[in-house]
């Protein structure tokens, strides 16, 4: 390899070699007129005509990339041929240099640096840019020892234009998403590397070791080991997450970097009270793909996905250097993978390694940029009943404790009792104005509405005689909440305010005024002690109900906040917001944990299931939607309603789901 130590690379002097990998030489560089010291990576290739523009273009845009854990993109440039990178010099080198990866770390040692990566990620992800060869090399130690993540596109645009060795790039297999020997690099394929390190740090050893060919083949086909077979002092919950992040089927990984990210810095803070990971049966070594139909049709797979390569190689060597359009290609689903009823031909372990000596690293160690967009089929369910008995839209629909109807309100200013199984109307109730919520005492014998007319009304279901009328708000009641022991009330307002008041005298024990705009949302806890409520402050407020001192504030949401509801242990908090997202954070700290963004607009309605593991939600896209709380998954996808879905809640046996539209209907449908 040619020592380029004293040359000149346009306004740089390389000073001396820093680090030699297998598509790129770095080295310490000077600024001729400046005297500023950088990191000059050098490829080892020559471009020419469209190759050259288009490093250029792909140059131009890792350049664009502003974080403050990437490494800056300083300047480029070609020398005769020759493409080089001008960025920031990380004095204390590489996380390989300070770690060699033999030795286990303490989860402390680990997280900051995984949030930090993640950190650089999440920015990348949302600018539609994918890494793809993550790994310990690539993790520079900055001045201040911040982590700064290198190489964003270099490894493609060299691979694009020569072929390497095996040897030259084994390294980077280590670390290689399952998809991405399929040619479907996508933002999880990150997520997926990063796992790998994390493994490697936690337990001393990369999950899978080998030949090149082996190692690509566990990938695609060999869960990674459970982590606590090599450290059994690793907690199940650290073990979890990491092993979910390492799924092969990219739908079932955290749904951001992000996710990964909080998820594991609440698994090695919190130790096993971590109960929003999924529950996952985690393999043993002795176990692994022990039915040989599930190891011939995995097998099967494999070698589809490898056969695949070979041809996607020899394609890409007719094809100019180009940065990949992921839109373009097909995202695999659950029915492109065989099941025992196919009848494809089944290839022999000893078949499929020899098919993968055919190949050459160009085609399947594609690191670097590539533009992306996700696709993937969701399920959706049909509604098992629609109640048509309202004539406007409907804001509020909520079960009745036992789960036998339903009550909702509506804009065509009427509360309706119905059964959710006939449809059949037991009462209904005709307010002066529109009544915007409507909710049950827990023993089911009352029930309260308010709304536009500033009031809230309190009737008893058998008789449906008018108990009492609560009228100390000067604005619109939006949100009527019972407490656990149906002694209080909670009603929130665009006054501002939250009172809490007792339903058969009507004395005020306590407003809350803590919120500076309208109230949308208030809920009671569930041991009953404290209140959350919402706002068009941006905030959501936890706070004492019998004293209304406020304990939390959270201010995560970049718009109004419409709703809030407490997970069923009462130690997190899901909000839905104007800002399209539903964020869910810690109860005691304030922590963000996870934000999901599948919603396009506004959101409404947000209720946790019963044991804790999924959420539903609605809004104004006219969907309805279920997902897991621990990745931000989504389960399920309801398009039955065609316009705003103001109210959405689980039945309390978590069976069925009701949503209440502005479409005028209620509609019962089954819940995943």
């Amino acid at each position: 390899m040619t020592d380029r130590v004293g040359q000149q690379l346009g306004n740089y002097r390389l000073l001396r070699l820093l680090g030699r990998g297998g598509f790129a030489d770095v080295y310490l560089g000077k600024h001729l007129h400046l005297n500023t010291l950088t990191a000059i990576k050098v490829l080892q290739v020559r471009l020419i005509g469209k190759h050259l523009e288009q490093f250029r273009t792909e140059a131009r845009a890792i350049a664009s990339l502003t974080h403050p854990h990437i490494v800056r993109v300083l300047d480029f440039g070609v020398e005769s041929g020759v493409p080089f990178l001008v960025m920031e010099y990380a004095p204390h080198g590489t996380l390989r240099r300070l770690y060699s990866g033999d030795t286990p770390l303490s989860p402390a040692t680990v997280v900051p640096y995984v949030t930090q990566v993640a950190a650089a990620l999440q920015y990348a992800h949302e600018r539609k840019l994918v890494h793809r060869d993550i790994k310990p090399e690539n993790m520079l130690v900055g001045q201040n020892h911040e982590i700064l993540l290198s190489d964003f596109g270099l490894a493609f645009t060299a691979q694009s234009s020569t072929s390497l060795s095996t040897s030259e790039t084994a390294g980077t297999v280590h670390y290689m998403a399952p998809e991405q020997f399929q040619g479907k690099p996508r933002p999880a394929s990150d997520q997926y590397a990063l796992a790998v390190v994390v493994y490697e740090w936690l337990t001393g050893a990369r999950p899978f070791n080998g030949t090149y060919w082996e190692i690509a083949m566990q990938h695609l086909t060999v869960p990674p080991p459970p982590l606590r077979e090599k450290v059994p002092d690793i907690s199940p919950e650290l073990e979890q997450v990491v092993l979910l992040a390492l799924e092969k089927d990219v739908h079932r990984r955290f749904a951001s970097m992000r996710a990964f990210a909080n998820a594991l810095v609440q698994a090695s803070a919190s130790g096993p009270s971590i109960d929003s990971i999924p529950t996952r049966i985690l393999p043993t070594s002795t176990n692994l793909l022990t039915s040989p139909m599930l190891e011939e049709h995995t097998i099967d797979v494999a070698s589809s996905a490898l056969q695949r390569l070979d041809t996607d190689r020899q394609v890409s060597t007719r094809t100019d250097y180009a940065l990949l359009d992921l839109a373009a290609l097909p995202t695999p689903s659950p029915s492109s993978i065989p099941t025992p009823a196919s009848h494809r031909r089944v290839l022999s372990r000893r078949t499929v390694l020899a098919g993968l000596a055919g190949l050459t690293v160009a085609g399947i160690t594609a690191g670097g940029i590539g533009w992306w967009a996700l696709t993937q089929t969701t399920p959706t369910s049909s509604p098992l009943y629609t109640f048509r008995g309202h004539h406007d839209e409907v804001y509020d629909a909520e079960w009745s404790p036992d789960g036998k109807f339903i009550a909702s309100a509506g804009k065509d200013h009427m509360v309706k009792v119905w059964s959710p199984a006939t449809g059949n109307e037991s009462s209904s109730y005709n307010p002066t104005a529109t009544p915007n919520s409507v909710a049950w005492s827990h023993d089911g014998k009352r029930i309260a509405f308010g709304g536009e007319d500033k009031i809230v009304q309190v009737h008893d279901i058998a008789t449906g005689a008018l108990l009492f009328t609560y009228s100390d708000h000067t604005k619109t009641v939006h949100t009527v909440a019972w407490s656990l022991d149906n002694r209080r009330i909670a009603s929130a307002s665009t006054d501002h305010t939250v009172h809490i008041w007792d339903p058969k005298s009507g004395t005020t024990f306590l407003v809350y005024s803590g919120h500076v705009d309208r109230v949308w949302s208030a809920l009671w806890s569930p041991d009953g002690q404290h209140i959350v409520s919402a706002s068009d402050d941006q905030t959501v407020r936890v706070w004492d109900a019998a004293t209304g001192e406020t304990s939390t504030i959270y201010r995560g949401h970049t718009a109004g906040v419409l709703a809030a509801a407490w997970s069923p242990d009462g130690r997190r908090i899901a909000s839905a917001g104007d800002d399209h997202t539903v964020q869910i954070w810690d109860v005691a700290t304030g922590l963000h944990l996870l934000t999901y963004q599948d919603h396009t607009d506004k959101v409404w309605a947000v209720d946790w299931s019963r044991d804790g593991k999924q959420i539903l939600s609605g809004g104004n896209d006219a969907t309805a939607r279920v997902w897991d709380a621990a990745t931000g998954r989504t389960i399920l996808v309801y398009r039955n309603h065609s316009a705003t879905v103001y109210a959405a809640q689980w039945s309390p046996d978590g069976q069925l789901i009701a949503s209440g539209s502005a479409d005028l209907t209620v509609q019962v449908w089954r819940a995943p």
